[in-house]
């Protein structure tokens, strides 16, 4: 059975475990495989396959339903007006801690979503790639803030999500390196005339609020048709951060061209050290500022164990 808690936030939403809500998922067909799931896993988590059917199956089948509510919506509007209007792409934002999951979350959504039968173009798009460059975030000494609201170019990244709101079909995004940490210049992705944009990143449910130091009129939230944040206590995400920081000291961090290069030679004492700082005077940070208070401003609430398996469902009313 689902509960609802009495306080006044969490009253706003449904409550289901982890079993009622699998039973959501009624007759929707399993559409990855085995060799599918190993694709879309994250480097500090392990995919199962009960993760997909359990969790990830009843939430892809809930945005069929929304997704088809707001196309039938946008029909409406067209015999309204008399016009031939343009379809506008349906955006589902993901947002959560670093080290939460939310790529691996994007991924298995928008493989999912794009194998429905309506064969519907899902695009990705991460807000990494508007943060500002480095060159720009030294000079006005916040390296040690990358995450932080005053390290994006919200400008830029608002306009990007309203001209998709416009139905422009063709647009570009800039790409982000975890390799170099930085934007790659002259790289864009392009995003061409999708049905489904899942944008995914830190601050895609911040508000004016959090850019008092910049005050615009929208918000990123603000064309969002469906918000999804993933959650976990800050004591398993600090571990998930260290855990991922000594893989990648194994991995990434030994490539050259890395810009943490120099963190694959320190022994696995001095790393998780360093990890541990990291976490406490900068993601833990964020984390408890920006990040965490936006929250309950989601549509849906993916509640995370210590084995990155979601325990509880939250859906707002």
């Amino acid at each position: 059975m689902n509960t609802i808690n009495s306080s006044p936030l969490t009253s706003a939403y449904l409550h289901f475990d982890r079993h009622h809500w699998a039973t959501l998922r009624d007759s929707t067909p399993l559409v990855l495989n085995e060799h599918d799931i190993e694709q879309l896993e994250g480097i500090n988590e392990d995919l199962s396959l009960s993760e997909v059917v359990e969790i990830y199956l009843p939430l892809s089948r809930l945005l069929n339903f929304y997704i088809s509510s707001n196309l039938n919506h946008q029909n409406v509007v067209k015999k309204f007006l008399g016009t031939d209007r343009k379809k506008i792409p349906y955006i589902i934002s993901i947002a959560g801690s670093v080290a939460v999951g939310k790529s691996t979350t994007a991924r298995v959504l928008q493989a999912l979503l794009s194998r429905w039968p309506e064969h519907r173009k899902v695009e990705l798009i991460t807000t990494d790639g508007f943060l500002h460059p480095n060159a720009v975030l030294k000079e006005r000494g916040l390296m040690k803030k990358k995450g932080f609201p005053q390290s994006y170019d919200m400008h830029r990244l608002v306009n990007f999500v309203a001209d998709i709101k416009a139905g422009k079909e063709k647009l570009t995004a800039p790409v982000y390196s975890h390799l170099t940490y930085d934007i790659i210049p002259e790289e864009q992705k392009v995003v061409e005339a999708p049905d489904i944009v899942i944008l995914e990143g830190l601050n895609v449910l911040q508000s004016g609020m959090d850019y008092s130091h910049d005050p615009h009129r929208v918000f990123v939230s603000d064309f969002v048709d469906f918000s999804i944040y993933v959650d976990a206590p800050e004591e398993f995400l600090k571990q998930w951060y260290i855990n991922r920081f000594l893989r990648f000291r194994e991995s990434a961090f030994s490539d050259p061209n890395s810009y943490f290069h120099h963190y694959s030679q320190l022994s696995i004492e001095e790393a998780t050290t360093i990890a541990s700082t990291l976490w406490d005077e900068i993601n833990g940070l964020n984390l408890r500022e920006n990040i965490l208070p936006t929250r309950e401003r989601a549509n849906l609430i993916l509640s995370k164990s210590f084995k990155h398996a979601v325990s509880s469902v939250s859906l707002r009313k």
